[in-house]
């Protein structure tokens, strides 16, 4: 038992140390990737982050990274719509390449941060391909089950094998290295991205067109296509709020990671993993990432997280007025234009103290 407790001591010493996110670096192409032209291999070198296979990846598939940078920047706007009405809610992504403490030490954030942004990834080179913007892939091809009488194949569905396929080699390849920080915070990472892009084959789902006389939809065309970011963003908000906390262990030749607390089961294919338990976020803290939550807006009249109770942690808030100015009684005028009027209307604030 001595000889446990300790080594747990000195693994959780370890996860202490600060690592940098390379995993996560590329969300810093919003930031100098979106007017670069991508048309020559030196721009692949604009991000110092990237590792050496990302790099080479980037060379031999210039036309790719118009995706990969639309990816990073719907990374950080999905998360943080997700999570706005949460004590975290995202900010810790904001300035990439340069990530809060939080990210670089195995929290359930960082847990979801990666994850999203694998996801994010596949998504967005699948949806590149159905649109003809790359020329290195198309759209799907027709699913393998047989259609019902009532459809027919066609249309373009999202290509998300190759999205998969281009997607974890870029997203994984940072994980894969041994200088991208300990094995422990590695073997997590590529968990929850294949948790990421697992959400991505779930959000897959048929979409169709009608045809007939007058749209009365007597033939249709189906098509496979991916939801949109949002939803897949959802699912991965739900997974961070029951994520599992695990450590490593030597099982037989492998290092894997095992629940912390019921190690006598596998983790699920389908769970976010962590390795250190957040900080509660209340209070700005730069060591653990935290910015706090004072002068967060609250909800006076919600239960869940975004209420004023849980928001503000137990230190209250301040109300304040505002007038929004908006227009209103708007009509239609033959032909053609719609005249408004402008009406003031006063709303109630909270922040927290």
């Amino acid at each position: 038992m001595t000889a446990c407790r300790n080594f747990l001591l000195l693994f959780a010493m370890s996860l202490d140390v600060i690592y940098p996110c390379t995993g996560i670096s590329w969300l810093g192409l919003t930031a100098n990737g979106s007017s670069v032209g991508w048309n020559q291999t030196h721009h692949c070198k604009l991000l110092d982050g990237l590792v050496p296979d990302q790099l080479q990846l980037c060379k031999r598939n210039l036309e790719l990274m118009h995706s990969i940078v639309h990816a990073a920047r719907l990374t950080k706007s999905a998360c943080r719509s997700s999570f706005s009405d949460m004590r975290w809610n995202c900010s810790s992504i904001e300035s990439a390449p340069h990530f809060t403490p939080d990210l670089a030490k195995g929290t359930r954030e960082a847990a979801v941060v990666f994850s999203l942004a694998a996801a994010v990834a596949s998504h967005a080179i699948a949806r590149a391909c159905a649109s003809g913007e790359l020329p290195s892939c198309s759209c799907a091809p027709a699913p393998s089950e047989q259609a019902a009488p009532d459809f027919r194949w066609g249309g373009c569905g999202d290509n998300v094998r190759y999205g998969l396929q281009m997607g974890s080699a870029f997203s994984d390849a940072p994980m894969r290295n041994r200088h991208s920080g300990p094995q422990a915070f590695r073997l997590m990472q590529l968990h929850n991205n294949a948790v990421g892009r697992q959400a991505l084959m779930d959000a897959l789902e048929m979409k169709c067109k009608c045809h007939g006389v007058s749209g009365s939809c007597s033939v249709k065309t189906c098509w496979k296509g991916l939801q949109d970011i949002n939803s897949i963003s959802a699912d991965l908000k739900s997974k961070y709020l029951s994520a599992t906390k695990v450590i490593p262990r030597q099982i037989g030749t492998r290092r894997q990671l095992v629940p912390r607390e019921m190690e006598v089961r596998p983790v699920g294919e389908n769970e976010l993993v962590y390795l250190v338990s957040s900080p509660d976020y209340c209070s700005q803290n730069a060591k653990q990432g935290s910015f706090g939550t004072t002068d967060r807006q609250c909800n006076k009249t919600a239960t869940g997280s975004e209420s004023c109770g849980l928001m503000c942690c137990g230190r209250g808030y301040n109300a304040y007025t505002e007038v929004l100015v908006e227009r209103c009684q708007c009509k239609y005028h033959w032909c053609c234009y719609v005249s408004c009027k402008t009406c003031h209307r006063t709303i109630e604030r909270y922040v927290c103290k």
